[in-house]
């Protein structure tokens, strides 16, 4: 799915709301419960109109559904939804920030969770930070750090699928 076709179907409705805050929320969603569906993501993101073209609520089921299957997939393939590597790089730290802040989010929607797990705290921990990263970036070696942070959360994500789907009869909707 191309980034820039979903992101324009969620600032159509709501500026503020990007394609990769809005995968971020699924994702922490489904981290959680992994028996989540689309109508409950697409009802609890903050928008200021509704979806009422059938071709765009298809792409974000899809967009959706995908997001499980990979997080659900032995083969290692989930990744973060944000722009291609092609992007400018201030683009990618913008969207990446973005991402973990919809992932807390979605962490936080799920009422009743119990993180009892030192390693899952410290991953959370981490994700809070990278709210905060600047977006002053430029050169190689921003670059490198970049795909450093982005391989370790598309790791710490499948970590914490694992540890937090583990008891998802806490979590009741």
């Amino acid at each position: 799915m191309a980034y820039l076709r979903v992101n324009a179907i969620f600032t159509q409705l709501d500026p503020d709301l990007s394609a990769a805050e809005a995968h971020g929320f699924a994702t922490g969603l489904l981290c959680v419960n992994d028996a989540i569906d689309v109508d409950y993501w697409l009802a609890e993101l903050p928008h200021d109109d509704e979806i009422s073209n059938e071709t765009e609520l298809q792409a974000l089921s899809r967009l959706f559904d995908e997001t499980r299957r990979l997080l659900q997939s032995e083969s290692f393939e989930f990744d973060l939804f944000l722009p291609d590597e092609d992007a400018p790089l201030t683009d990618q730290v913008v969207a990446f920030k973005e991402w973990c802040q919809g992932f807390l989010y979605g962490l936080g929607t799920m009422t009743g969770i119990r993180i009892e797990n030192k390693e899952v705290r410290e991953i959370i921990k981490d994700i809070t930070e990278f709210t905060k990263l600047g977006i002053e970036v430029e050169g190689n070696e921003d670059e490198n750090a970049f795909m450093e942070i982005r391989e370790y959360l598309r790791s710490a994500v499948l970590i914490l699928r694992d540890e937090l789907n583990q008891d998802v009869e806490h979590v009741i909707h």
